[in-house]
């Protein structure tokens, strides 16, 4: 990181959250089947058999932490559209492994352990991964149709929203403290995501 990088990083909470995750986001998007020129609707449903784990497991948070309340309900719809695309792909839903269940509790025990700001760096991951997905879909609707891609697809107005999300995360994060702790809780994310790749042995 240059200096004016990290003077930048400073300033703007959006900007230690994007240096901060660099690295893990770019090993995700290099290593993911899905993200390959020949993904199949095998590799959709291993991403979504990922991804429903990832989002349950943070279901519990946005309450307890006391985030605003539209996120569970987001959460919920976008958790029901893999669930759903899952269905279509006469996939299951993976009953979690011990492994999973460990996992999903020490992200939940952590972010009960956390300010607020942890909560959004979560966020900060789930709303991205909107965006990732969006463009995903416009390059895999033809190759995977007829199946909806629902989760893929999102919600309306994805570009929209990540730029509402990017001004009321600034608004909310305004301290140094705050701020790291949102870059804790969007490692965390992160790491939650790609440690049920892992396990599900499905990174490259």
């Amino acid at each position: 990181m240059t200096p004016s990088d990290s003077a930048a990083a400073a300033a703007d909470p959006v900007a230690a959250l994007r240096s901060a995750t660099h690295d893990i986001h770019q090993q995700l998007d290099s290593s993911l089947p899905l993200a390959a020129p020949d993904a199949s609707l095998a590799d959709y449903v291993q991403h979504l058999q990922a991804v429903a784990w990832w989002l349950d497991a943070m279901a519990p948070i946005w309450s307890t932490a006391g985030a605003p309340a539209e996120w569970s309900g987001l959460q919920e719809r976008r958790l029901a559209h893999a669930r759903a695309d899952l269905q279509d792909a006469h996939a299951p839903v993976p009953v979690p492994t011990a492994l999973d269940t460990a996992a999903a509790e020490t992200l939940r025990h952590a972010a009960a352990a956390e300010p607020l700001a942890y909560a959004w760096g979560l966020a900060y991951v789930v709303e991205g991964s909107q965006l990732g997905g969006a463009m995903l879909h416009r390059r895999l609707q033809a190759r995977l149709a007829p199946h909806p891609l629902r989760y893929l697809q999102g919600d309306a107005a994805v570009g929209a929203r990540w730029k509402s999300f990017m001004s009321d995360l600034r608004a909310a994060v305004r301290t140094p403290a705050e701020t790291a702790a949102a870059v804790r809780g969007a490692q965390a994310g992160f790491g939650a995501l790609v440690g049920r790749f892992e396990r599900m042995e499905v990174l490259a």
